[in-house]
This record gives C-alpha cells, sequence and structure tokens, in this order.
C-alpha cells in the first residue's frame, strides 16, 4: 500500500472502532472485506494503547508459546494455538511514517494472529483436520439456528 491519506486515516479509526465494539483486540482489513494490508490491536485493558500497522513485515524469534486464542471471524470458538513470544515489527503509520518495534507476549501473539489474516490464514488453519472438522460442524449447526 502506497497512499496515505485522510481516507486511510479515516478507514483505520473506523477499523479501531469496529474492533473495540465488537469487542477484540484485533482487526486486520480483510476481516471487513477491504483488501489493504493493515491491522488495528489493541491488548491494554483500558483500551489506550491502539497500534495501527500499514504493510506490517514480521520477524518472529524467541522461544514458541501455546495460548488460547479466538476470532471475531470464528465467533465464540477459542483453541490452542502455537505462535513466536517475540516479534519484530517494521510498519508503516496511517502517515507513512516508518514503525520499527519489537513486541511480545499478548502483543506478538496478536500481531501474528492478524497480519494472518492479510495472508488469508484463520488461527484455525493451525489446528488438526479433526479439531477444524469438528469446528465447522459447529459453526453449521450454529448458522442453522440462526436461520
Amino acid at each position: 500500500m502506497d497512499t496515505f491519506d485522510s481516507q486511510l486515516a479515516e478507514f483505520a479509526e473506523n477499523m479501531l472502532e469496529t474492533m473495540y465494539a465488537a469487542p477484540g483486540i484485533g482487526l486486520a482489513a480483510t476481516q471487513v472485506n477491504v483488501h489493504k494490508r493493515v491491522i488495528v490491536v489493541d491488548v491494554s485493558d483500558t483500551k489506550s494503547e491502539a497500534y495501527t500497522l500499514i504493510n506490517p513485515v514480521l520477524e518472529p524469534f524467541g522461544a514458541k508459546i501455546q495460548g488460547e486464542e479466538g476470532c471475531l471471524s470464528v465467533p465464540e470458538i477459542y483453541e490452542p494455538v502455537e505462535r513466536f513470544e517475540q516479534v519484530n515489527v517494521t510498519a508503516q503509520d496511517v502517515n507513512g511514517e516508518p514503525i520499527e518495534f519489537t513486541a511480545s507476549g499478548m502483543l506478538a501473539i496478536c500481531i501474528q494472529h492478524e497480519c494472518d489474516h492479510l495472508e488469508g490464514r484463520l488461527f484455525v488453519d493451525y489446528l488438526s483436520s479433526l479439531k477444524r472438522n469438528r469446528i465447522s460442524k459447529k459453526l453449521r449447526e450454529r448458522s442453522k439456528t440462526l436461520v
């Protein structure tokens, strides 16, 4: 992405509002059917430490840890997923200015999760086929009761 304008800034702000309202701790543009390399994350309890990352590039390192993940795209499903505990992040802000930092813990996990969306992956893709089939069945059954 190479256009940094008021539309992008407004879109990023709308993504944050959508994420907070869901409620969630991360959201990728692809989850709202916008095919741009944009993610927003805020893992703070006070919703005061938001990151807006444009064109993020990750360099994971360190140990892998397993933690339970959920996703706004797969509501009410939580499963253990293995991720790197730390990640170097290179991105741009909504003004096109470079951002570089190292994230660890929940922030690192959330950023990896959201960047997966930009590559067309969901957290369930890391699960065994048996678990994915069970989740798929559960979601199909749930959708029948909503109709």
